[in-house]
């Protein structure tokens, strides 16, 4: 029978799914497939992209966990594609290989003042939040007043860990220099910022409702961004996410924090719609100091025109939440416009000519961009997998398929990989660190630390 040796990198939700679609799919063929990933840990965008006060969301690590524990999948985690294995290692031990890298690089917000001090890309502050090991131990939040640009989840996400205060996360998983730097936050408002109006917001009814829920957290909405127009009422009564999200809102505007008046709380989170971030301004150490949007008005049609109107509120720092972007591999097309790989669904395309690139694949987010919910993975995958298993009399013929090949290789190399042991070792050591506090966990953040763990040293 033949026989496919599969290598995956990326070990987040994307490439976990498409390891266990091709595992339960009906073939003619046997299958063993090798997970890589540069993080010491499993579960991508999971475990490093999910606020950490959201387990509802985080439940998917455990559908995640039971297709690693079944042990037919085997995982190599911290090792760097593109450093400590490339493409044509790949082809010289697999017959095919599948990205499912992601999308971690913020979107450009292409705007004056962007690049000022205190200007930060949301993914950054999320990976700090969620102690990746490759991202500062420190953040600065010595602002009194931030804005936050954007009305995707992401945005809502990171407007929520700002507003939040530190003790009422405690119960969640953060690491200790999160709380640290949580606890010395300065912050009092937090402004989001989204050029339509509320019946077209991308966050979902769920996320929204959260923020309400924020103790000592007045939500702020203006009552101006409320008349809608013909198209936003028709989006209201047939949508029924932007129903939800609507009454959500309105029920809002009863508070006593409306238009920023009455609220009683240490803490306002205040949402501006209709508002198009122009530029930032700085202060004579190029520091932000205040953010103009131009105030937009309704065309007729779902989407916004500028009005000329422009406003100005006083910032000391921005956090853009626009959206991912993908970054390219070594020796992997790359199409820079949209941050993917180019493919044909999930069959990878050479950039100039669109003919194949026999034997590579791509899924998730680096194949179609970052958009749709982790749900959305799983078609996905399918859709990839599908051509795989088609596709068997353009695999690569490898020069040595053995499982040993590869090990022996890293082992060359000096590479210090963990594997699904070592997970589980690093799993139940942070376990451990959170039983005392009555914590589900707390996250360890030095790379070092992690390998060291999950490797019993």
């Amino acid at each position: 029978m033949t026989k496919l040796r599969l290598a995956i990198v990326g070990a987040g939700p994307a490439g976990i799914y498409a390891a266990d679609i091709l595992l339960k799919a009906e073939r003619k063929f046997d299958v063993s497939i090798d997970l890589f990933d540069h993080l010491p840990a499993p579960y991508g965008l999971v475990r490093y992209g999910v606020a950490p006060d959201h387990p509802r969301i985080k439940g998917i690590i455990n559908a995640l966990r039971d297709v690693l524990d079944r042990g037919d999948i085997r995982i190599f985690g911290g090792v760097r594609f593109g450093e400590d294995i490339t493409l044509d290692d790949l082809k010289q031990h697999y017959n095919a290989v599948i990205f499912a890298t992601g999308a971690i690089r913020d979107a450009d917000l292409d705007i004056p003042g962007i690049d000022a001090i205190g200007s930060f890309g949301a993914a950054g502050f999320v990976s700090w939040y969620d102690g990746h090991p490759d991202f500062p131990r420190e953040w600065p939040l010595d602002a009194a007043s931030v804005a936050v640009v954007g009305v995707g989840n992401v945005a809502l996400d990171v407007a929520r860990v700002l507003a939040k205060h530190v003790e009422d996360l405690m119960p969640t998983e953060i690491p200790a220099n999160v709380q640290a730097g949580l606890e010395a936050s300065q912050i009092t408002d937090v402004h989001v910022f989204g050029r339509r109006g509320p019946a077209q917001v991308k966050f979902t009814p769920l996320e929204l409702r959260e923020l309400g829920e924020l103790r000592d957290v007045d939500m702020v909405v203006y009552d101006e961004d409320f008349d809608y127009d013909e198209a936003s009422k028709a989006a209201v009564t047939s949508n029924k996410q932007v129903m939800v999200i609507d009454r959500v809102l309105q029920s809002w505007r009863k508070r006593p924090s409306v238009n920023g008046e009455g609220g009683e709380a240490s803490r306002r989170l205040h949402l501006h719609f209709y508002a198009k971030p122009v530029e930032i301004e700085t202060d004579d150490t190029g520091r932000a100091s205040a953010i103009v949007y131009e105030r937009t008005k309704p065309d007729g049609q779902g989407g916004v025109v500028g009005t000329g109107e422009l406003r100005r509120i006083e910032v000391q720092q921005v956090y853009r939440a626009v959206g991912y972007f993908g970054s390219p591999l070594p020796g992997v097309p790359f199409d820079k416009k949209h941050g993917v790989i180019p493919n044909h669904e999930g069959q990878v395309l050479h950039k100039d000519s669109n003919e194949r690139v026999p034997g590579v694949y791509a899924t998730g987010w680096i194949k179609r961009g970052p958009v749709g919910l982790i749900g959305h993975t799983k078609s996905d995958a399918m859709e990839t997998i599908s051509h795989l298993i088609n596709d068997q009399g353009s695999w690569w013929t490898p020069a040595d398929p053995s499982p040993e090949a590869i090990t022996r290789l890293l082992s060359e190399r000096g590479v210090r990989w963990t594997d699904l042991d070592g997970w589980h070792r690093l799993d139940q050591h942070e376990v451990a660190l959170g039983e005392p506090h009555g914590r589900a966990r707390i996250k360890l953040v030095e790379r070092d630390e992690m390998v060291r763990v999950s490797r019993g040293e």
